[in-house]
């Protein structure tokens, strides 16, 4: 098993080497391309992935054609279309590499055989559906109710390292907010 994979289940459960060794054999490793698809929209998502390297961009393209980031997987972060691989349905978000990445990929059927049978994996889903609602509750009441320039420096201190590795039209799509704006906030920082 990956290392950084390993320190993630250590960090967040009393898992032994025995069945860290078991839960590896079924993680695959994938190279992906800068800028390469993992699912697009319409597709169903089969996958479940970890990041050992690079970075994962999960968005949607509204009506109007206007990207919209939900989420951002750096190192050491999981990261996939949960709505899609929960209820089987198409996917009304793509996830794309935004750097050349090295990821970590379990399928939907083995990830919730390993759920169902697995303490450590079940503790690990449960974090991170927990945590996915609390950053989305968070982040929806705190944009709403605040401006621009505080929504970038709660980015800031949440990924201090964004403006060193994505672009300005990624993060405004985070924001919400056009590339133009973000470029007038970044000067009153």
């Amino acid at each position: 098993m990956h290392h950084i994979l390993k320190s993630y289940f250590q960090e967040r459960t009393q898992i032994n080497e025995e069945r860290l060794a078991f839960l590896s054999s079924y993680f695959k490793e994938i190279k992906v391309n800068k800028h390469e698809f993992l699912l697009r929209e319409g597709e169903v998502c089969k996958f479940n992935y970890f990041v050992i390297s690079g970075c994962l961009r999960l968005y949607h393209v509204n009506k109007e054609g206007l990207e919209n980031t939900r989420y951002i997987a750096f190192e050491g972060k999981f990261g996939t279309s949960f709505t899609s691989l929960i209820t089987g349905q198409p996917s009304i978000e793509y996830i794309q590499s935004l750097e050349k990445s090295t990821v970590l990929s379990i399928s939907k059927k083995d990830f919730f055989f390993l759920v169902e049978n697995e303490p450590a994996v079940n503790i690990i889903y449960r974090n991170i559906l927990e945590s996915a609602y609390i950053t989305t509750q968070k982040r929806i009441y705190d944009f709403q109710g605040v401006d621009s320039l505080q929504r970038l420096k709660w980015l800031l201190e949440q990924q201090p390292n964004v403006f060193n590795r994505l672009s300005n039209k990624i993060i405004a799509s985070y924001l919400g907010v056009t590339p133009y704006t973000l470029s007038r906030l970044k000067n009153n920082l």
